[in-house]
């Protein structure tokens, strides 16, 4: 297992390269150009700019979180192959500076979805969470507007420029059911995956979060038989997914080391992070600890450790703590915190198998 963090960049990020290294076991950034609209391609000079900071540090930039698919891509528009051929370029520019793994995510209009960025918890601390019953009667519009309304940073996956095009994006999408959606991502498949193939570079495609449709739109990247069809779409190591166990995690139904066990050799990316569900359907993220909520984290680790893994993680969301002032999710603390408890399970896992080896960056 080979511990990555992921940075925003300077300017958009509350936490800085000097506190990530400091982290034991950190070896690498996750990094993205997030002021590049989705469908462009990515410009040199901005990789080679982020590649210096990196490079002071020590850190290496393996993994890319995320390369955004236009929408034209998902909706099998006539205008995705110039979009396509940009992926592309961007996929070989990405190659040069060493990047192995690219997350992504085929997940209509919008991202992941929350109702509230910090709701608070029992001791103080506050966290990500999902309201089932407001999602299911709120206008999609204001969700939107929920999410964009801290002006201090950009939110990962979500495009503002999309706000005005809502009505016009929902109409595209009526007439798009789960079939098409899985045909429009196979097309894209066939296209990139060679690309990257060729320079050894892994697609890793994230669980929709949650993974169940919202909104009337299609969702498909939702549980295990939908994540073993999209691995057949393109039956090649380069076609992987970013296992999220707090996206699936959502939905009690996904049992997360199974997926491990049987998806291992194609999983190049492992976000790591707990979720704790009530029986209404409600969700909110909670610390590492398999005791804090409805994921067995410890288990997790567990089936990463007995495949051999030896993919990239990280420890995904955290909560809010300490009176830490921060991107929503994307706090120092918690997520240092969350390091800490996966390494040491996986040294506990390691000891009492008699590894000879244990964590290591």
């Amino acid at each position: 297992m080979r511990m990555v963090f992921r940075w925003y960049g300077e300017g958009n990020d509350s936490v800085t390269l000097r506190q990530i290294k400091q982290i034991p076991g950190v070896e690498g950034l996750v990094w993205a150009l997030h002021d590049v609209p989705a469908g462009e391609e990515w410009p040199m000079d901005k990789i080679l700019a982020y590649k210096k900071l990196a490079d002071e540090y020590g850190f290496h930039l393996e993994v890319v979180e995320s390369v955004n698919v236009h929408e034209d891509i998902k909706l099998g528009r006539p205008t995705r192959d110039r979009y396509i051929e940009n992926y592309m370029k961007t996929i070989e520019k990405l190659a040069t500076v060493g990047v192995k793994t690219i997350c992504y995510n085929f997940m209509p209009i919008f991202d992941w979805t929350r109702t509230e960025l910090f709701k608070e918890m029992e001791d103080g601390s506050t966290a990500l969470f999902y309201e089932k019953a407001k999602v299911d009667g709120m206008d999609p519009r204001e969700l939107f507007e929920t999410v964009i309304a801290n002006p201090d940073f950009t939110m990962p996956g979500w495009e503002p420029e999309r706000i005005g095009r809502l009505s016009e994006l929902f109409d595209a999408y009526k007439d798009v059911s789960e079939e098409a959606l899985f045909d429009n991502l196979q097309y894209f498949l066939e296209r990139v995956v060679p690309v990257a193939a060729r320079h050894d570079i892994r697609m890793a495609i994230h669980p929709d979060d949650p993974p169940w449709p919202i909104f009337g739109l299609p969702r498909i990247v939702t549980g295990q038989a939908n994540i073993r069809r999209i691995l057949q779409l393109v039956d090649h190591p380069s076609n992987g997914v970013t296992l999220c166990s707090g996206s699936l995690g959502a939905n009690p139904a996904n049992d997360i080391p199974a997926m491990i066990r049987e998806f291992g050799e194609r999983i190049p990316f492992a976000h790591i992070r707990n979720v704790k569900v009530y029986e209404n359907g409600d969700f909110i993220e909670t610390s590492h600890r398999s005791c804090d909520g409805s994921v067995d984290i410890a288990e997790v680790v567990r089936a990463y450790y007995d495949i051999g893994y030896t993919g990239y993680a990280r420890p995904d969301h955290g909560r809010h703590i300490w009176d830490e002032k921060c991107r929503p999710g994307y706090g120092l603390y918690d997520r240092a915190l969350g390091i800490m408890y996966l390494w040491g399970a996986w040294d506990a896992y390691a000891r009492e198998r008699g590894g000879k080896k244990v964590a290591q960056g």
